[in-house]
């Protein structure tokens, strides 16, 4: 009996594990990724951080851009030097895997974006796209999550890939699967909000 409340113990502590950074000083929520973080297909105000920055009443930074592997996020990570960052939304890998990039440079980059993130006090969101192709990602990314103790948003566009009405072109959403990909992030990452 006493393994089983211990065991149930440890399960809560693993449950209610913290995000690294999680009481930081920082001020912005910047979403950094790739065309679907910029909103490619819809207006700059159906993309998701400006939806997800409606959800939660303050403003998003979008750093998205079009095209990006995460290598080529990692090039640019300094556009983050410009803010005060208490949380930065990860969103790579679609590239990655659309581009056939060499899986390990893909780790690499995704684990230095991280620890970027996290030495500049910041809690790190990692944002994984999900869908056809994308399970060594995905298991990629839930366990650098573990490892860096970062938040985790699953598979932002189950179902939008397979649904047309739910898309601009073959690959990205409209306005109205951007809306869905803003609430599946708002979901995973509302507990860990500042508190104004």
């Amino acid at each position: 009996m006493r393994f089983f409340y211990l065991s149930v113990f440890l399960l809560f502590c693993a449950c209610a594990r913290q995000p690294a950074n999680m009481d930081n000083n920082g001020t912005d929520i910047i979403a950094f990724g790739d065309s679907l973080t910029y909103g490619y297909g819809s207006a700059q105000e159906e993309s998701y951080p400006y939806i997800l920055g409606e959800i939660i009443g303050r403003d998003i930074v979008n750093l998205g851009v079009n095209g990006n592997t995460a290598a080529d996020g990692l090039a640019r990570i300094d556009d983050l030097k410009g803010y005060n960052p208490y949380m930065v939304l990860i969103e790579f890998g679609a590239n990655d895997y659309m581009r056939k990039r060499p899986f390990d440079q893909t780790k690499q980059a995704l684990s230095d974006i991280v620890d970027y993130v996290q030495d500049m006090g910041a809690i790190a969101v990692l944002v994984d796209t999900g869908g056809p192709g994308m399970g060594k990602y995905t298991d990629y990314m839930k366990e650098l999550s573990k490892q860096k103790q970062t938040l985790f948003v699953p598979a932002i566009m189950e179902g939008i890939f397979t649904d047309p009405s739910l898309k601009s072109d073959i690959i990205h959403p409209n306005a109205k699967g951007y809306k869905i990909v803003a609430e599946r992030v708002y979901k995973n990452i509302k507990k860990h909000l500042p508190h104004d």
